[in-house]
């Protein structure tokens, strides 16, 4: 939580020493992240605890990501300022203007129309020009416009995404969770140019699941 009298400038000052710290050091990673505000991603209730190192609620029972797995996933997915990049769960629309800061398009689907919407909103009064929105299935990923670079999975698949590992490129690389469980494996896929990847684990995580079809919302 930001401190008695601590400006927001001063809090997100705080919040990336705190990163830095627990090894997230890419510069290009850390200065998106300080230059996001997340403020306004956060729902109003929230608002006060938008500089904490932590998970928040958002509307549709979804959660803007805890900062340090912000962080910890773009910096492994080493996207580069000529990447595609494919977004599975828009959710607050947070994660997605990290990555439009580092690359040069960011294709972003979500289930939730309500929270598309609302992410599409912020990403216009922020005035970003390279992410392009789907209202959609996000585990079938964006065929017609693969392969990409990198892909982001911000839910926790059950089982090896294979229908979002065939839209990468030869040598892309994707980061998702991968479990059924509440407690998941985040994992990088590294192609091998062959077909093939590597596959490292790189931390225990908590998403929601990555579900089927689009959400019906009332």
């Amino acid at each position: 939580m930001a401190e008695d009298n601590e400006t927001p400038d001063a809090a997100l000052a705080r919040l990336v020493l705190a990163l830095r710290s627990q090894g997230v050091t890419d510069p290009a990673v850390l200065n998106a992240i300080e230059t996001t505000p997340r403020e306004l991603f956060t729902p109003d209730l929230f608002k006060e605890r938008a500089f904490e190192d932590s998970a928040l609620p958002i509307a549709c029972g979804q959660t803007i990501s805890q900062p340090f797995i912000v962080g910890l996933m773009t910096q492994a997915l080493k996207v580069e300022s000529r990447s595609r990049v494919l977004e599975i769960g828009t959710g607050s629309g947070y994660q997605t203007t990290i990555l439009s800061k580092l690359s040069r398009l960011v294709y972003t689907i979500e289930r939730y129309r309500t929270l598309m919407k609302e992410a599409e909103s912020r990403f216009k009064a922020l005035g970003l020009t390279n992410v392009i929105t789907k209202f959609g299935d996000g585990g079938k990923g964006w065929p017609e416009q693969a392969p990409f670079d990198r892909i982001m999975v911000t839910a926790a698949a059950p089982s090896e995404p294979k229908a979002l590992l065939s839209q990468l490129k030869p040598n892309g690389i994707l980061v998702a969770p991968i479990g059924k469980g509440p407690v998941q494996e985040l994992r990088r896929y590294t192609g091998d140019g062959k077909g093939g990847f590597t596959v490292e684990a790189l931390t225990d995580v908590r998403f929601v699941p990555l579900l089927d079809g689009v959400a019906k919302e009332l």
